[in-house]
């Protein structure tokens, strides 16, 4: 019990030091001006601060008038297939989420530790740049079985717990809805998991719409995933920061 009450005052801790760090470098931009000329991010504001392997990062849209996507996310004549425009929904119950929403899910729920940006593109793709704060878990290791040792871990990171076994009688009336099943599968607890953003290339990759589907499939809530098409070629179309990991 001790154990548990110490883990969670020092996750306590380190969330108000998080926040408290990107309020104070927020705070010292803006007192000297800063934001006053600077093209928008959202809801007025010129930029935001995600946590990225442990240091504060600026999320802004670039500041140069005259920049133009170049390289690779700039082509616009693949074969399809592989490349093929993707429906706007992966599944009818995970929502679909643009630049702003991204925004939005930085400053709340990968602030208070309630979210978690995935980048589900093979780590090549990763290695080439990413969006400030997000992991990389790659769609081919959210796609296994359930039961999958590899998959059974991001589950559990995901906040997911692996349940007891569940007697006849009490899964007949979770069934029945005589017991409140919530988010209950019959391997799995997930009525604390994180919400999480999944997002790949753009609009023609198929990487986070079959993580996201692995993940229904291992009876992850379908409100608890949203996807962000856009991807990174949007991102990038619209000058916003982007971060080479570190090898």
């Amino acid at each position: 019990m001790w154990i548990r009450a110490i883990g969670g005052l020092l996750s306590l801790l380190l969330w108000i030091s998080t926040n408290s760090v990107i309020a104070a470098e927020e705070e010292a931009e803006l007192k000297v001006g800063e934001g006053e000329d600077l093209i928008s991010l959202y809801k007025g504001k010129p930029y935001l601060h995600v946590m990225h392997d442990g240091r504060s990062v600026k999320v802004e849209r670039t500041q140069d008038p005259d920049y133009e996507l170049r390289g690779y996310f700039a082509k616009t004549g693949r074969k399809c297939p592989p490349f093929c425009l993707r429906s706007m929904e992966v599944d009818p119950r995970v929502e679909t989420v643009g630049e702003i929403e991204i925004f939005d899910f930085m400053e709340h729920q990968m602030r208070d530790g309630t979210g978690l940006l995935i980048d589900a593109r093979t780590p090549s793709w990763h290695a080439k740049g990413t969006i400030p704060g997000s992991i990389n878990i790659p769609f081919t290791e959210l796609t296994k079985d359930a039961e999958d040792l590899e998959m059974i871990e991001h589950l559990e990171f995901f906040g997911a717990k692996p349940r007891e076994e569940v007697g006849t009688m009490t899964r007949k009336l979770e069934e029945w809805g005589v017991m409140d099943a919530g988010h209950k599968t019959e391997n799995w607890d997930f009525s604390n998991c994180k919400e999480l953003v999944l997002w790949c290339n753009g609009p023609s990759c198929g990487q986070s719409p079959r993580a996201i589907q692995g993940l229904l499939e291992a009876g992850y809530p379908p409100e608890k995933l949203k996807y962000y098409r856009g991807g990174m070629q949007v991102w990038q179309l619209f000058g916003l920061t982007t971060i080479m990991p570190e090898s």
